[in-house]
């Protein structure tokens, strides 16, 4: 097992209840998540040591978010308190052929104010093995941008390794006019382990990928990202195939530097309980089979069977240990467990 820092934003999510369109009736779930902490939760299930690194409100709000982790069994010593808000995102759960919405309210927040020196990332990172990140943090500004990067950097020169899911949010990126080609750039060149498909790379890369395969295009924008980036040596992506809102077919890909292609056969997923934290739990996955030393075909499997299992579970985290996402992958899978 592995110690992991997670830097990123918490949140606070309210959503409609059940499958209601926003304030169709007067009220809202709150639960807490964020793509950093959604993999940190998950990794601490799997028996890993997570601390979270990040700002939040230094009130009853941010409490209870940081209290929420600790329960997960994460530690939030990392975490800065500090007078402001927290960020929101609202969420108007989708059905059958009527997409989920989610609307962003985080400008202003603790965390997206913090000046980036807030942080001291020898102290914060001291004993840990891996670095996890997401293009989520940089999106929110420049002061988080440069933290992010900051945090990459700083792991790399201790020596550790750095994962970095790319979770590109134009929505976000537009609010400030953010240059997303250069700042993910950059924060890709300190990656060992990405998390990105070829529309990613379209992004980051200016790459063209007219493959008619899915699997095709991932391949050959997993080759430009090795070339682009040395550091570099596993990108990963699920390729989601929606039938409709409640029902959807993933697979899962695994490519390696020197090691070729993995693939994780398609599963159907449905009824779809809550896709919110599907891709970290998906991310959860791969890095936990590789810090466990697991052959690049087990670790995909592992990662979308983690990713499955999300799918079922209300909320952001993904609160399943290693023998249920094994059991998954293994025989009699759908048995009454007795």
């Amino acid at each position: 097992m592995a110690r992991v820092v997670c830097f990123g934003e918490l949140l606070l999510r309210l959503s409609a209840p059940g499958r209601e369109k926003l304030l169709q009736s007067p009220q809202l779930d709150v639960r807490i998540g964020g793509a950093e902490a959604n993999v940190g939760v998950s990794l601490a299930c799997f028996g890993h040591e997570v601390a979270a690194v990040g700002t939040v409100a230094d009130n009853a709000l941010g409490e209870a978010a940081a209290g929420e982790l600790r329960r997960h069994g994460l530690d939030t010593r990392g975490l800065r308190r500090v007078p402001g808000r927290m960020g929101l995102y609202f969420l108007a759960p989708g059905a059958i052929h009527r997409p989920a919405e989610v609307l962003y309210d985080r400008a202003g927040s603790a965390f997206a104010l913090a000046p980036a020196d807030a942080y001291d990332w020898q102290a914060l990172l001291a004993g840990a093995d891996w670095l996890h990140l997401s293009g989520v943090t940089p999106a929110l500004g420049a002061n988080t941008a440069a933290a992010a990067l900051a945090a990459a950097r700083a792991a790399r020169a201790a020596g550790m390794r750095v994962s970095f899911d790319g979770n590109f949010r134009p929505k976000l990126w537009e609010v400030w006019n953010g240059d997303a080609r250069a700042i993910l750039s950059e924060l890709m060149a300190e990656a060992d382990l990405l998390f990105a498909d070829y529309r990613d790379m379209g992004v980051v890369l200016g790459g063209q990928y007219p493959q008619a395969e899915a699997l095709d295009r991932v391949e050959a924008a997993a080759a430009d990202a090795f070339a682009a980036f040395p550091h570099l040596q596993w990108m990963a992506c699920t390729i989601r195939e929606p039938r409709n809102v409640d029902h959807h077919a993933l697979s899962g890909v695994l490519a390696g530097r020197d090691s070729g292609t993995a693939l994780a056969p398609r599963e159907e997923v449905g009824p779809i309980v809550d896709r919110i934290g599907g891709g970290d739990a998906f991310a959860a996955g791969v890095l936990h089979g590789l810090i466990r030393g697991w052959d690049a075909e087990r670790t995909i499997r592992f990662g979308l069977a983690a990713g499955c299992l999300k799918h079922s579970i209300p909320g952001d985290f993904n609160l399943v240990g290693e023998a249920e996402v094994e059991a998954l992958v293994g025989e009699g899978r759908y048995d009454v467990k007795r």
